[in-house]
């Protein structure tokens, strides 16, 4: 097993290798406006420093979200270019999931928050490192006070509401080598990943106006 697993939908453009041991190189960086141009370098250098080609690669792993729209495709569009030319399986993760999974919290319940602009956050919450309670979900951080109330949180999201989410944990952005050991970790005890699909949760900003004025001749 040879993973490579890749995520955009935060402002962390994160990469990593995954031998199904351990793993074995990663590189994240983070910029919410640079996630074209930085994905590509990213894969070069973590393929780079594991010694390895891209042919080597048994399959891909991308986070899935939630995400805001440009940045989320940008991964998602990478990870089926990538299994197209590979001939290789494209594993969907949730992108929440992999902040649990790393997350510096002793026990749950806890619940994971990221930004999701427009003063809302994409949040879960989790009765520990591996299993999700609630589905992911977009809402202001004060309509989902007292939903969470009293559990510690983890993630970006949460420490721009410190009146919502008083008790953060580390890390603040989602890592690639956690979705790869995830994802490991579930491929090995037989279990079926979902399929890449992204988790917009809500419509793209730009969109076609309703009622636009048509200039060119008939």
């Amino acid at each position: 097993m040879l993973l490579l697993a890749l995520d955009t939908a935060t402002p962390a453009v994160t990469v990593a290798l995954h031998d199904g041991e351990a793993v074995i190189a990663s590189s994240s960086q983070v910029d919410a406006r640079r996630h074209g141009e930085l994905l590509l370098p990213a894969v070069d250098r973590v393929l780079a420093e594991a010694g390895v080609t891209l042919d080597a690669v048994t399959g891909i792993v991308t986070g899935t979200g939630p995400g805001p729209y440009t940045g989320l495709r940008v991964g998602l569009m990478t990870a089926d270019t990538f299994g197209l030319a590979l001939g290789v399986p494209v594993h969907g993760l949730c992108t929440l999931d992999g902040l649990a999974y790393a997350a510096d919290v002793e026990k749950g319940p806890f619940v994971v928050a990221t930004d999701a602009r427009r003063k809302e956050v994409y949040w879960a919450t989790y009765a520990d490192s591996r299993t999700r309670l609630t589905d992911p979900a977009v809402d202001r951080p004060a309509d989902i006070a007292e939903r969470v109330a009293g559990l510690p949180a983890v993630g970006a999201g949460a420490m721009l509401y410190p009146d919502t989410f008083p008790v953060v944990h580390e890390p603040e952005h989602v890592s690639a080598a956690a979705l790869a050991s995830l994802a490991a970790e579930r491929l090995a005890a037989g279990e079926e990943l979902p399929a890449p699909r992204p988790l917009y949760l809500r419509r793209p900003d730009a969109q076609v106006p309703k009622n636009y004025k048509v200039v060119t001749p008939k």
